[in-house]
């Protein structure tokens, strides 16, 4: 999907754009399986067929208003038809037609595209692949596949209970794999472990030929592989550009043995979950600049890949003024030698020079609902703490909620304009939005370990990420929330362009949280692109492989990746 996925961590899933994605022809012959009703170690083939599909919903059924929106209400489709797919090889037939008739194609995984790349006026065909959502272990892979409709928490309470093992993805609960996966998705892990994408081993994509067929294939991160560079243009390359995506694989790289409780890491098995909050009444311009550049600094000193600080995570959402709290949300592994500490320390230094009262978190904040039981850190089984975090995002449970997003990455602490801007909108007079905010989520760590080309995903060194977010019901209130979004984004970004160009502070945006103002010369007035603030060096390569893989530029949104010219 589009994108939010992945997200907090999605988005945030688009988690984002659905799960489509690139591909060529069939890597190689028929793949044996284990699937969840049969032992781990007994094949079935990849072209099994399932209980159920294709099914084609068309505006006269009732079900049919229920499968063209996702989570985000400003998009709403009008396509000819949804198909509900239940196997990789019921797509072929339904892309080929489309493709002979002209039609656009747009792929739907978890429904969590943040803008109109999956449900917009010019889409006729979509492919509804939620319901491709099971978890298994491949044996002849040595890998776990994980299917791109299913749901995040699906995932990890699959792996946990299972094998003992998880892939570190986003808390966002509800979102599908598709889009997570494809655009980099990351989460509360992400610091200790990676993003998911460092452990993709492989991934199914039906593709189209210049011809018009469709064809399956299976790129892997072998180096002898021939389709290696479809497997790359997945880990991070986004949604929505090369076909549709059906399965990934996952194991840890350089992993050894057929013990599949040893192909993934483990989380951890028990955690520090603490949420806090400080009253904007007790707030001035002063204390908010000494508060959000605690967070800026300690990340940017503690986010090396040995430093203790990596077992922690932690978001701190600044909301508009009228929601009457600021919030931190934080998650320590507390197996780690002096865990509490780490926690304690940590809420130290957040604190240090405020001279603001730490409360508990009695409102809904952001995405996360008020958590006033856990004022002081309570431990908890990691599974346990993954299963309360997924549900509190608000955005994920209330099916009325219009929104807007943007984003950026940050390499280096705040410069001093940045947050005399960050509160001068904030405490803007003019708007009121208790649903309003921006979020800085910590990164670094593990994530930075991995070269910028290594993966499509470029930012990786990045120490934490902000994401804005406007969440209303009205359509009255579209044009008050995204002219806040534009007016605050680009005035903080006002010295390069009104965009967060890479360089020394800034690292571009993220993929998972598409934004089409990007794109819009008239809001993005910097001579970095849209790609370049997405994909940054590595849009060339993205751009050579969808040549090879979708050479007639079928599946496509408002901020695909382009065909060379």
């Amino acid at each position: 999907m589009a994108q939010k996925t992945d997200g907090i961590g999605r988005r945030r899933f688009l988690g984002a754009a659905a799960a489509v994605s690139g591909a060529s022809a069939l890597g190689g012959a028929t793949t044996a399986l284990a699937t969840p009703a049969q032992a781990a170690d007994v094949p079935t083939t990849a072209t099994t067929a399932t209980t159920f599909g294709p099914v084609a919903v068309t505006p006269k059924d009732q079900r049919y208003r229920d499968l063209v929106r996702g989570m985000n209400q400003r998009y709403i489709g009008s396509p000819e038809s949804v198909h509900l797919i239940g196997s990789t090889g019921q797509i072929p037939a339904i892309v080929e037609k489309a493709v002979a008739e002209n039609k656009r194609i747009t792929v739907r995984s978890g429904g969590h595209c943040l803008e109109d790349f999956v449900f917009n006026p010019e889409v006729q065909v979509v492919l509804d692949v939620s319901l491709l959502n099971q978890v298994y272990y491949d044996a002849t892979r040595r890998a776990f596949v994980v299917e791109t409709g299913a749901q995040l928490l699906d995932v990890y309470e699959k792996l946990y209970p299972v094998w003992g093992v998880t892939v570190p993805g986003g808390i966002c609960y509800s979102v599908g794999a598709g889009g997570h996966v494809s655009g980099g998705g990351w989460g509360l892990l992400c610091r200790q472990l990676g993003l998911i994408i460092d452990y993709l081993y492989a991934v199914e994509v039906v593709v189209v030929g210049a011809d018009g067929k469709a064809r399956t294939v299976v790129a892997t991160s072998d180096s002898n592989d021939p389709n290696r560079d479809l497997w790359w243009a997945h880990t991070g390359g986004g949604g929505g550009n090369f076909g549709v995506i059906t399965r990934y694989w996952f194991r840890t790289p350089g992993a050894t043995g057929t013990d599949p409780t040893a192909l993934l890491p483990k989380p951890p098995a028990e955690v520090y979950l603490s949420a806090v909050s400080w009253k904007w009444s007790d707030m001035d311009a002063a204390s908010f600049r000494t508060l959000v550049t605690n967070y800026a600094s300690f990340f940017a000193a503690n986010s090396g890949p040995t430093s203790p600080y990596n077992a922690l995570a932690s978001f701190l959402v600044l909301p508009h003024k009228s929601n009457g709290q600021i919030a931190m949300v934080t998650q320590v592994d507390a197996t780690v030698p002096d865990a509490r500490a780490l926690h304690d320390n940590y809420l130290a230094a957040i604190n240090n020079g405020l001279g603001v009262t730490q409360g508990a978190l009695t409102r809904d904040v952001g995405e996360f609902r008020s958590m006033a039981q856990l004022a002081e850190p309570r431990r908890l089984p990691w599974l346990e703490a993954t299963r309360y975090l997924g549900p509190t995002n608000v955005d994920l449970t209330d099916p009325t909620l219009r929104q807007d997003y943007k984003s950026s990455y940050m390499r280096a602490g705040f410069p001093a304009r940045h947050v005399e801007v960050m509160y001068k909108h904030l405490t803007r007079t003019d708007f009121a939005n208790p649903r309003a905010s921006v979020t800085l989520s910590s990164y670094g760590g593990r994530v930075n370990t991995v070269a910028p080309a290594a993966t499509a995903y470029p930012h990786r060194e990045s120490v934490f990420k902000m994401m804005w977010m406007s969440l209303w019901s009205d359509a009255a209130d579209d044009a008050a929330n995204e002219t806040w979004n534009q007016q605050f984004y680009e005035e903080l970004y006002a010295d390069t362009g009104g965009v967060p160009v890479p360089n020394t502070v800034t690292d571009g945006c993220y993929v998972n949280y598409p934004d089409r103002d990007l794109s819009d010369p008239a809001r993005n007035t910097s001579t970095t692109p849209w790609h370049g603030l997405y994909y940054k060096g590595n849009y060339a390569r993205l751009q050579q492989i969808k040549k090879t893989y979708d050479p007639r530029n079928v599946f496509r949104h408002r901020q695909s990746i382009q065909l060379p010219s």
